[in-house]
């Protein structure tokens, strides 16, 4: 579609959800996710499995309508003991509050290096995938501040101790290969922070190889 204004978002995910597609959201601060899963849940009437790649839960809850308050302002949105969050490393204590709160599913990147990719994809599809019965409701959200800034400077928060690009393109890969999806993202690329355009170039690969991936 191209370059679509804010206030526009809404409306534009409604039709295209209406029309049976899957949109591609690519932001953009990481509040836009809101947006896309409030459009998404008006049109299909149910609640979405969401599979959050971010340095950071989002689970702020004293403030609203920010990046910082994604879950919390999307909890009428998802399941959230169906949702999983990955590459979580930076919680401020409102957010630990609230992960325990509402059992929230959480990988860190320690988990990543202690069990593998294989047990780490293991567990996001028992959470998220397995016993859907085809519902068609799964929701990828990247915030490219998941990866470590080594790999991906490029972004408001960079958060050390993150993925790598290898880990993030498996898991994305192969959870596409097990699912259908409702709709994608890939936000807070800030080309200001950005070295080189290693972070564009890395965020423009994650989008091929997700077009790459899903089933249709």
């Amino acid at each position: 579609i191209g370059n679509v204004s804010r206030n526009s978002l809404y409306p534009q995910i409604i039709k295209l959800i209406s029309q049976r597609k899957v949109p591609i959201v690519i932001g953009g601060d990481h509040s836009i996710t809101t947006t896309t899963l409030n459009a998404i849940k008006k049109i299909t009437k149910k609640k979405i499995n969401l599979i959050y790649f971010d340095a950071h839960p989002d689970f702020v809850t004293s403030t609203k309508d920010y990046y910082g308050s994604v879950i919390s302002d999307s909890l009428e949105c998802i399941d959230i003991k169906k949702s999983i969050f990955v590459g979580i490393r930076a919680c401020e204590p409102e957010e630990l509050y609230n992960i325990t709160k509402y059992g929230a599913n959480i990988i860190d990147p320690m988990d990543v290096q202690e069990y593998g990719t294989q047990k780490i994809l293991k567990k996001i599809t028992q959470t998220c995938i397995k016993n859907n019965n085809n519902k068609n409701n799964i929701y990828i959200s990247i915030d490219l501040d998941c990866l470590d800034p080594a790999f991906a400077p490029g972004v408001s928060v960079p958060t050390p101790c993150g993925l790598n690009p290898l880990e993030v393109t498996y898991l994305i890969k192969q959870i596409l290969a097990q699912t259908k999806i409702i709709g994608c993202d890939i936000v807070e690329l800030s080309p200001s922070f950005d070295i080189n355009n290693i972070t564009a170039n890395l965020a423009a690969r994650l989008f091929k190889e997700i077009l790459g991936s899903i089933i249709i």
